[in-house]
């Protein structure tokens, strides 16, 4: 069993990780430390969020501008630009 990763491990591989890019062991030593840790989960569901934001978004509509929008939208719930 590979030991715990540390947050910066963890956050160096984030998007590999919600994309499914890494080896099962890779994703299930991530999947563990995401479980336990208070610092890196909120990145994870916000990254996460945002991916799921754009997906909707491309399935919903062909406009990049409502695109922008909605991603904009996301951005601005989390506090990550200002209203």
């Amino acid at each position: 069993m590979e030991p715990m990763l540390d947050c910066d491990a963890v956050m160096r591989q984030l998007w590999d990780y919600l994309d499914g890019e890494l080896t099962r062991q890779r994703m299930d030593a991530i999947q563990a430390h995401l479980a336990v840790c208070k610092r890196c989960y909120p990145q994870y569901e916000f990254e996460r969020a945002f991916l799921d934001a754009v997906a909707q978004a491309q399935r919903d509509h062909s406009n990049p501008a409502r695109l922008r929008n909605r991603v904009m939208d996301v951005l601005r719930a989390e506090g990550l630009v200002e209203v």
